[in-house]
């Protein structure tokens, strides 16, 4: 119960800042956790950051006011944030679809955000399969693309399922260099903006020391690619598995569901909560009689 109590305690101190500059650490602080743990978390269960909620729940509000037709345009801006009315307007009509002013003059039709409010439900009673690993660090090759938005929200499947269509030839000379081992997705470098998400491979030294040779690889197009080397520190992780999957396709809102249910269920459990580091799923797929997904999540003790 001490999660879902912070959490509302958290939402509860955001509603009632919202015309001020709010710090994300006393945001935190409010949830009995740090402000990494408790943006992660609520990105995981909101699928959206905390960022985007207070942006939108500050729009939402300032729709109603001009609605009154009783404010003035700069005043309501400078009250919800906005250093100058032409940010203000931006972010206004990308929200509500009209500017501020026809809002506060012809009572156009407005966007409602409302806001968030804990709800207890009875969960459990579910099976899980997990280990807790100490991973040593490892380097893997890939390739990456900033997404935007919540690493867990709707904004995430459409970019990452246009990621896969559109690298196919990367993919595969990846695996193949790899010898047709797993395929490792990373997510990092967090933050209200969006995230990095890498496609990766972990290649054995002489592969990847040479990737760029010519001689090696027979083959003079590499170097236009992209590829990266991300190192991925030594980390504790909670290793889950889903079950065994028939196609190359992972259904996306299944690992969603799976990471909702380790953060609400298994860590309160457990003790544990989100560490920094990278997450990662990793794919096996070869041989297809046990083909699966691992979701690595990086934890420690609360």
């Amino acid at each position: 119960m001490d999660w879902i109590t912070g959490m509302q305690k958290a939402i509860d101190y955001i509603e009632a800042n919202l015309t001020e500059n709010i710090d994300y650490e006393k945001v935190a602080a409010e949830s009995f956790s740090s402000s990494y743990h408790f943006q992660r978390v609520f990105s995981i269960l909101c699928g959206y950051t905390l960022g985007e909620y207070i942006r939108l729940r500050r729009l939402s509000l300032a729709g109603a006011e001009l609605a009154n037709g009783k404010e003035k345009v700069i005043d309501v801006a400078l009250k919800y944030g906005y250093d100058s009315p032409d940010s203000f307007a931006k972010a206004f009509q990308k929200f509500h679809g009209i500017t501020p002013s026809q809002a506060r003059a012809d009572g156009g039709m407005l966007k409602s955000f409302s806001r968030l409010s804990i709800k207890i439900s009875l969960e459990g009673g579910s099976t899980m399969n997990y280990r807790i690993e100490k991973k040593k660090s490892m380097i893997l090759t890939g390739f990456k693309k900033h997404f935007t938005g919540a690493p867990y929200g709707k904004e995430r499947e459409k970019q990452e399922e246009q990621l896969f269509i559109s690298t196919r030839g990367k993919q595969w000379f990846l695996r193949g260099a790899s010898g047709d081992g797993d395929a490792h997705c990373v997510i990092t470098n967090i933050n209200d903006e969006g995230y990095d998400f890498y496609y990766c491979h972990k290649l054995d030294d002489y592969e990847r020391e040479n990737l760029y040779n010519h001689e090696v690889t027979g083959v003079d197009f590499v170097e236009s690619l992209g590829f990266e080397t991300i190192e991925i520190p030594e980390t504790v992780y909670a290793v889950f598995e889903t079950n065994n999957v028939k196609s190359t396709i992972c259904d996306y809102f299944d690992l969603l569901n799976l990471r909702i249910k380790i953060i609400t269920e298994w860590m309160p459990e457990m003790g544990f909560q989100l560490a920094r580091g990278p997450e990662l799923a990793v794919y096996h797929w070869s041989p297809k009689s046990e083909r699966n997904v691992q979701v690595w999540i990086p934890i420690e003790k609360r």
